[in-house]
């Protein structure tokens, strides 16, 4: 009796596999259809407005990008002021909030805001 049972059990399973082999390859070829249908209609829809698709137009800048980069747009140009590796020191202010915060850094004296560090107890 065990194995009629072992069998069934062998040929259920076997059975399932199939079914869900199956379900699955069914599955994928009506993605792939369906995505077929899109790209068909896009391609249509492109060649009657006389446009581009969206998607190839944002693999295409992508593709433009990469290709600059590529080549070396990483690099400074020679003509931008500092050499590759030079230090450049710039001197270091505040910028006020608002328009009333304005001081002017050549006059002495303090802000008209009072503490600077004012806003950050509140």
């Amino acid at each position: 009796m065990n194995s009629l049972t072992d069998f069934l059990g062998r040929v259920l399973s076997v059975a399932l596999k199939l079914a869900l082999g199956l379900a699955g390859l069914v599955f994928l070829l009506s993605l792939l259809l369906a995505s077929l249908v899109v790209v068909l209609g896009m391609s249509l829809w492109a060649l009657l407005t006389g446009r581009k698709p969206a998607p190839v137009m944002v693999f295409e800048r992508f593709r433009q990008t990469s290709q600059r980069y590529a080549q070396g747009a990483w690099v400074r140009p020679s003509g931008s002021g500092a050499s590759r590796g030079d230090v450049v020191d710039v001197q270091a202010h505040e910028v006020p909030d608002s328009p009333d915060q304005r001081h002017d850094p050549l006059k002495p004296g303090p802000r008209s805001g009072g503490d600077p560090m004012a806003r950050m107890q509140h």
